[in-house]
């Protein structure tokens, strides 16, 4: 985005050192990478960068309030409300699109949030691989709050581990061998040292869980969820224990805030960082006369986005809802209507410019703390890969910035 910085960064790229980078990225680690990575990290303007953070801060604020934490405990789906929550959830992001205002300033609008870790592990990786195959400024970083490498992963292992042995600790998946993240798996153990083991491998006995490590019956004390236990209810893999019933483990990552921070978070956020979000059961219980701005007679579905509160990786969108789909859906208490934003195409690539979405991504310790980034970049009508096909310059990768501007 900074225009000498992207001029330059383009008149130096070249296919080879692109193929370099993505070979290092699909051998440094067990696993390949298995979504596509774009040509490029994105370099963040000093005024975008405080954007961004004061946006973060601004929203975080709402969902710390005691109101909000209490009205939360609605969202947990009746019988999947699982034992051992703690407090906080150690693990959230913020995901952002670049849009810009009528006077061409530069603006990012809140697209959804997640009480849910992403790939820590992997951007740590992906930022030192980078450097090593393009040219750039030792002084951009990706990380926030005063963090560098070496504080980032002293941190996430503090929070992984909480002074557990690595061989105590889980990052528990379904089939997380084939999972499309699976890369940072593998690097969260080359990091930290836990294994990746699937819900239907661990066994209880009493009310201790247990694992096989090296062929050796090991107890668990912690579990780095990474379960997506919508994805669960939908699959044939059984656990290998009763999930609702109480055992002595830790869990970080904890399922229930999966949903207390989520879609079902959006309604209630209102900041100039925001878009307009409604619950769709609301807008139809509401009055239809015509003094009712979000009736369903007078809502304008070409002005809204139709999400599943509890889709995963974009699961369910419709860009494009019409009146009579809204009509139809029964089980409307799922479901809300987000004002369209406008991504601006804001990043000058060799073949026509691309729009992108940054994550915003928090490690909770003592406090929320904002540490790091990635970025998803777009030349289709959304950022997942059926809308980019064939298509370079877009994908998964990075932002970075001069660390003293923040506020």
């Amino acid at each position: 985005m900074i225009p000498e910085i992207r001029k330059v960064f383009n008149a130096k790229f070249s296919v080879t050192s692109y193929q370099n980078y993505i070979n290092e990225l699909n051998t440094a680690l067990e696993y390949p990478v298995d979504f596509r990575v774009s040509e490029t990290p994105v370099f963040l303007t000093d005024d975008l960068t405080n954007k961004l953070v004061e946006a973060s801060n601004d929203i975080l604020s709402q969902l710390l309030t005691p109101e909000y934490k209490k009205h939360s405990l609605l969202a947990i789906p009746e019988g999947w409300n699982i034992p051992g929550e703690p407090e906080h959830p150690e693990f959230l992001q913020i995901d952002f699109g670049i849009t810009k205002t009528d006077n061409g300033t530069f603006i990012p609008k809140l697209i959804e949030l997640q009480a849910f870790p992403t790939i820590y592990g992997y951007q740590y990786f992906q930022n030192r691989i980078i450097r090593k195959h393009f040219d750039i400024n030792e002084g951009f970083t990706p990380y926030f709050s005063n963090f560098n490498e070496d504080s980032y992963v002293f941190t996430l292992k503090e929070i992984i581990l909480n002074n557990h042995s690595p061989e105590n600790v889980i990052l528990l998946d379904i089939q997380p061998e084939k999972q499309k993240t699976r890369i940072d798996f593998s690097a969260t153990k080359k990091l930290i040292g836990i294994q990746s083991v699937c819900i239907s491998k661990v066994f209880s006995r009493g009310n201790k869980l247990f694992y096989f490590r090296d062929n050796k019956e090991t107890q668990i004390q912690r579990i780095y969820n990474r379960v997506i236990f919508d994805e669960l209810m939908k699959s044939d893999i059984k656990p290998g224990f009763n999930i609702h019933d109480e055992f002595d483990v830790e869990w970080t990552g904890h399922p229930n805030w999966f949903y207390r921070i989520s879609k079902f978070s959006l309604p209630f956020i209102k900041s100039k960082y925001a878009p307009k979000a409604f619950f769709l059961d609301e807008i139809y219980n509401t009055s239809t006369s015509e003094s009712s701005p979000h009736s369903p007679g007078i809502i304008n579905p070409d002005n809204y986005v139709l999400k599943p509160l509890f889709s995963f990786a974009g699961s369910g969108v419709d860009i494009n809802p019409s009146k009579e789909k809204l009509d139809s859906i029964h089980d409307k208490h799922n479901y809300i209507l987000q004002e369209k934003i406008e991504y601006d195409p804001v990043i000058l690539t060799p073949d026509g410019n691309s729009k992108f979405e940054i994550r915003m991504m928090y490690l909770w310790k003592d406090k929320p703390l904002l540490v790091n980034n990635l970025v998803r970049m777009s030349k289709g009508k959304m950022m997942g890969v059926d809308y980019n096909k064939n298509k370079t310059w877009v994908g998964s990768t990075l932002a970075l910035h001069y660390p003293e501007v923040l506020i």
